[in-house]
Formats: structure tokens, C-alpha cells, sequence
């Protein structure tokens, strides 16, 4: 990937460049950056860095970009976001540009030899364009991440930013949410948390692992209310529709059960188009007033 000062660099004028873009050897990205294979054949990480290069000096990928990046959300194809230091009236295809003159030496980072907004910034760029729930699951990867989330840096950037409206939804999910218990691992497992949280039903751990008395290899549930010995499998066809998982989870389940565990299977179908079939099931296992919340 080449901006046009690297070319120039290189010793290549911009003539010489528009011509062996003519003639296939180079191609445009952007206005000003070129590749030597075509758009359509570019990766992730090729659209982000031709997007930060198109964007000019001191321009940083940010926002969801970013969170993509860091690994605190999935990768949408959606607009690429890029954050430049100075207002800037020039328009780049599939590229959403925001603009902060405070951004500073500690707010910016590079994975994959790519500029970016920190992890701490990012999640209060992100606390700007994406659901609470969301904010959530990224404050949670961002702990697996890091192991353990900085704590500091994020308060850091909320204290230096105390009118921007991702302050305050940064320090809510701080205030009430338990980071690293809810990392879910795809919205199939999200549908459920839109279930049960409405319900007053306590925040369950997810993706953790549960190691019986058996003997046998550690569990891992989807979600799990260890107090209440109850666990809820979200199955999909991805991962649950071979004939070795369909055995690996008849097992799995029946040494639960033989341990006192209560185990719920769903599927994104139940879970999003049917919610009614499960809710008076987990009140009844998981309410406030239920035998199993009583012990």
C-alpha cells in the first residue's frame, strides 16, 4: 500500500504513478493511495491502512474500526472509521471521518504496523456509536484482552473527556456492569441476554468453564448461574449439527445432570422469534422468587 508522498519517495512522480496506474500496474485505492493488487482482492487490514493513509498525517483508525482491530467487536462491512487531528472538507469512499484536536501520544497505539486509537480510547469513541450492551461486550473482550482491562487508562480518558457523552456511558458500564463475567461469543448468545435481563434475571457468566467431581474433562456453557446450578446451551447449527458434537452433547449433558445441574437448550430461532416459550422456563428456574434462587 502506497500514499502518493511514499511513491514520490521512492522516486516515482505523481505522473508516473497516474501511468502505471493506467495501465494496471498500480491501482487506487483512494485519491492518493495505490495498491498493487485490486480493491476487491484487499483484506481487512488492506482497507484499514489504505483508509488511515488516505486520511493524512496523524490520521489514526478509530471508533469500530478500531474496536475490530483490537479484537472488541466482530468486523462489519460497514464504513471505515478514521480520526484525524485537524477538520478536514476532502471525502474518501467507505471511509467515516471524525476529527479530535485532543487526541494525544497515550491515545494512540498500532496493531498490524497500523495507526490506531488505543484500547482505552476506543472504547470511549465506541461508547458513542454502539448499544450499552455492546459497550458491555467490548469492555469485556478488552479484559480478555489485556488481561486484566486497564482500568486506569479508561478512567484516564474519562476524566479528560468529562463532557463527552461516551464519558458517561463509559463510567456506567464501570458502575454497574462486572467486567470479563459476559463475553459472549456471537450475537446468538446476545439474543439470550435480551431475554433474560428485562426479567430481572441476574447476570449469568458466560463462556466459563465448570469442573465436576466426576473426574471427567472441564465444561465449558454458554452461560452457567453456578449459584442456582442452572446452565443454558444457545445451540447452533455452526458448531451443533454434526453427528460427533450431537453425541460430545448428550454426554455433556447427562454428567451434569448426574452432578444436579439443570441444562436448557435453545437455538437462535426459540431465542428471537419465539422469546414467550422461554421466559416463564427461566423465571421459574432463575426468578427471584424461584425454589432454585431459595436453595
Amino acid at each position: 500500500m502506497f500514499g502518493l508522498d511514499q511513491i514520490r519517495a521512492l522516486g516515482l512522480s505523481s505522473r508516473a504513478a497516474h501511468t502505471r496506474h493506467a495501465t494496471g500496474r498500480l491501482h487506487r485505492i483512494h485519491h492518493t493511495v495505490y495498491s498493487l493488487v485490486p480493491k476487491e482482492l484487499l483484506k481487512r487490514d488492506g482497507l484499514y491502512t489504505a483508509a488511515v493513509i488516505a486520511c493524512g498525517e496523524g490520521a489514526v483508525l478509530s471508533h469500530r474500526s478500531a474496536a475490530a482491530l483490537h479484537g472488541l467487536r466482530d468486523w462489519g462491512h460497514t464504513k471505515i472509521e478514521v480520526t484525524v487531528p485537524r477538520r478536514s472538507r476532502r471525502s474518501h469512499e467507505g471511509v467515516k471521518v471524525h476529527c479530535s484536536t485532543k487526541l494525544t501520544d497515550k491515545d494512540v497505539t498500532a496493531v498490524n504496523n497500523i495507526p490506531c486509537t488505543s484500547i482505552a480510547r476506543t472504547l470511549l469513541d465506541l461508547a458513542e456509536v454502539v448499544t450499552h450492551r455492546q459497550l458491555e461486550r467490548a469492555f469485556d473482550q478488552a479484559e480478555i484482552i489485556q488481561a486484566p482491562l486497564d482500568i486506569v487508562a479508561v478512567l484516564d480518558q474519562i476524566a479528560r473527556n468529562p463532557t463527552r457523552p461516551g464519558a458517561k456511558r463509559c463510567r456506567r458500564v464501570l458502575e454497574t456492569h462486572y467486567i470479563g463475567k459476559t463475553p459472549t461469543a456471537n450475537d446468538n448468545e446476545e439474543a439470550l441476554l435480551a431475554i433474560t435481563r428485562p426479567l430481572g434475571i441476574p447476570d449469568p457468566e458466560c463462556n466459563q468453564y465448570l469442573v465436576l467431581d466426576d473426574g471427567g474433562p472441564a465444561i465449558k456453557a454458554d452461560f452457567m448461574w453456578r449459584d442456582r446450578r442452572v446452565i443454558v446451551e444457545a445451540d447452533s447449527d455452526k458448531w451443533h449439527n454434526t453427528r460427533q458434537r450431537f453425541e460430545l452433547d448428550r454426554v455433556r449433558d447427562q454428567r451434569l445432570i448426574a452432578a444436579g445441574w439443570t441444562i436448557i437448550r435453545t437455538t437462535w430461532k426459540q431465542m428471537k422469534y419465539r422469546p414467550q416459550e422461554l421466559r416463564p422456563l427461566l423465571l421459574k428456574l432463575l426468578g427471584p422468587g424461584s425454589q432454585a434462587a431459595l436453595g
